[in-house]
């Protein structure tokens, strides 16, 4: 025994526990190919196809680095845990790492990140398992896919990844066909995670309570920041909402929830308990799954919250457009600040509502459009306003003055000073110009599909559509440029 332990001292090879690999945690880079030479019972090769066949432990001192293109399959109820480094990532434009099961039918359970882990994901795919459960604060994940994780008990049982600390970082990714919402952290935790440019569609498909994006509190360290996501839900998901940021532990949080396409949810946007901050130019359309308007169905809905801001959102056939419950507190403009809100045919049961204050508090809401594609009178506004005027116990609205907009001209910015590559493009889209400005991606119908926010001289955008024609725009308050893109 002593001969025996001596020697894999020497090798540097894993320990074992009890249906477990553990690596040595003496400060080792490992890769797949060397725990398979090391250790071939836990991982078989067969080209770029590795095998995990028992429970994976990279310990607090170690890393494991994933790093070109390659499959590991995981077989039935293994897991992977991280508490030293972890990094799976790709420099090719066109390629993908894929982490996916050794049989779609027995899913893996998924990876367990502890909170003294740090764990970077670029260009991977994660299918086919349990999910990702990091309590690091340590987290990040650019340009990856994460799909058709069907594992009900698995490692994450919130999400496809779920979050218990600090500020992870979610970007420029794909979720789709989870069977839980594709991102979410935990109800009494601080979680102040960025959210940004990803695809989220049809996920949460145990059709339970849960929306797709389902965030706890933020606590007092951070923000929230849930920005230009396109989140589509299944429309015969009735009970799978859009966006959700709750405390409902009393932990005070803020949100900025900003340039989010919304569309086919039980409900676009809800805050609940006590979370400030804004909602502001996100499209919230169709979510109208919810087939009784008592229990949902509302673009924005604020529940018990303190002050939130509410500006430059368009909010369409919702089954109500705002609603204000419990006590919650909102500005949706002001004279010097104005909401330049615009509402269309939200409505239930033959009625429409554009904001239903149902609470006692007097609510400023000045120039917004309340009734799109029309000049409307004080008369007609006040039909699609539910306030003290309908219920002597609730608040009044301010809502006059109101608006549809002006839309100001702009000049046209050449294609010299916005370039976009390649074109023909398949999975990526790169952008540059020394102006910083929203990016919009529309169908030939004038649908828009995407939306980005540009921040610096480059832009990388993941590109999920179907092969066809669209066009991209650029703009900001001084110029504008329109280009054909080809996804072939």
């Amino acid at each position: 025994m002593i001969t025996r332990h001596l020697f894999l001292g020497l090798l540097g090879s894993l320990s074992l526990g009890y249906g477990q690999y553990s690596t040595p945690n003496t400060g080792v880079k490992w890769t797949l190919d060397s725990i398979a030479v090391h250790s071939p019972t836990t991982l078989t090769v067969s080209g770029n196809t590795y095998t995990l066949h028992q429970n994976l432990m990279v310990e607090a001192n170690d890393s494991l680095i994933l790093d070109k293109p390659l499959t590991l399959q995981i077989d039935a109820n293994v897991e992977v845990g991280v508490r030293g480094y972890f990094r799976a990532e790709l420099e090719e434009e066109e390629e993908l790492i894929s982490i996916t099961s050794t049989n779609f039918d027995t899913p893996y359970k998924g990876f367990w990140l502890y909170d003294t882990s740090e764990i970077i994901f670029r260009k991977t795919k994660i299918e086919h398992g349990g999910g990702i459960r990091a309590i690091t604060s340590n987290f990040l994940m650019e340009n990856c896919v994460v799909s058709n994780n069907h594992n009900s008990s698995g490692s994450s049982t919130g999400g496809a990844i779920t979050f218990s600390n600090g500020n992870p970082i979610v970007r420029n990714s794909v979720f789709e066909n989870n069977i839980h919402p594709a991102i979410g952290s935990s109800a009494n935790a601080e979680v102040y995670a960025l959210i940004e440019g990803n695809y989220v569609a049809n996920n949460n498909l145990t059709n339970n309570n849960r929306p797709q994006i389902n965030m706890g509190p933020s606590g007092n360290n951070g923000v929230i920041r849930i920005i230009n996501n396109e989140v589509i839900g299944n429309p015969e998901h009735t009970m799978v909402g859009g966006i959700a940021v709750s405390s409902l532990v009393g932990i005070p949080s803020q949100m900025e929830i900003r340039g989010n396409i919304v569309r086919n949810n039980r409900y676009g946007v809800t805050a609940i308990g006590p979370v400030g901050g804004e909602i502001t130019d996100n499209i919230l359309e169709d979510n109208n799954a919810e087939t009784n308007p008592n229990n949902g169905g509302s673009g924005i809905s604020l529940y018990g919250t303190p002050l939130v801001k509410i500006r430059g959102n368009e909010i369409r056939r919702n089954l109500w457009g705002i609603t204000v419950i419990s006590n919650a507190l909102t500005d949706l403009g002001t004279e010097e600040d104005p909401g330049n809100n615009i509402f269309s045919e939200n409505g239930n049961g033959g009625q429409i509502y554009a904001l239903y204050n149902n609470t006692s508090n007097s609510i400023s809401a000045l120039k917004n459009c309340w009734i799109e594609g029309q000049e409307s009178t004080a008369e007609d506004v006040e039909g699609v306003i539910f306030h003290v005027v309908d219920d002597s116990s609730l608040g009044e609205v301010l809502f006059d003055p109101f608006n549809c907009g002006i839309e100001l001209g702009v000049e046209d910015l050449n294609s010299s000073q916005f370039v976009m590559y390649p074109n023909p493009a398949k999975n990526l889209l790169h952008l540059e110009s020394k102006q910083m400005g929203h990016v919009k991606i529309y169908d030939l119908n004038g649908r828009m599909l995407q939306s980005v926010e540009k921040y610096s001289d480059k832009l990388q955008i993941q590109v999920n559509l179907p092969k066809g024609v669209y066009l991209v725009e650029f703009s900001n308050e001084n110029s504008k440029s329109t280009q054909k893109l080809i996804i072939q």
